[in-house]
């Protein structure tokens, strides 16, 4: 899958690319060609890409719930010390 991805992202630049070049003859067409091409990697690259990423992680490491919450306090408060 990584590999997929890899290539997959090359090829929706070089779309871009070669629509910025098709652009310099043709201006409609490389509108298109670019817009398509965003819009691929948008719709189908990214998906895919989060997909990957997300696979085995839990969401509630991530979120801001009260069990984290009080973690967070705990290590970022220093101890209190008591005055003797």
């Amino acid at each position: 899958m990584k590999w997929f991805l890899r290539i997959f992202f090359v090829l929706v630049l070089a779309n871009i690319c070669v629509g910025y070049a098709i652009r310099q003859d043709n201006l409609p067409l490389g509108e298109k060609w670019i817009g398509l091409s965003v819009a691929i990697g948008f719709f189908i690259y990214m998906p895919l890409f989060l997909v990957h990423r997300w696979k085995g992680k839990r969401l509630q490491d991530y979120t801001l719930s009260n069990e984290n919450l009080k973690k967070m306090r705990d290590t970022l408060d220093p101890p209190k010390q008591r005055k003797s």
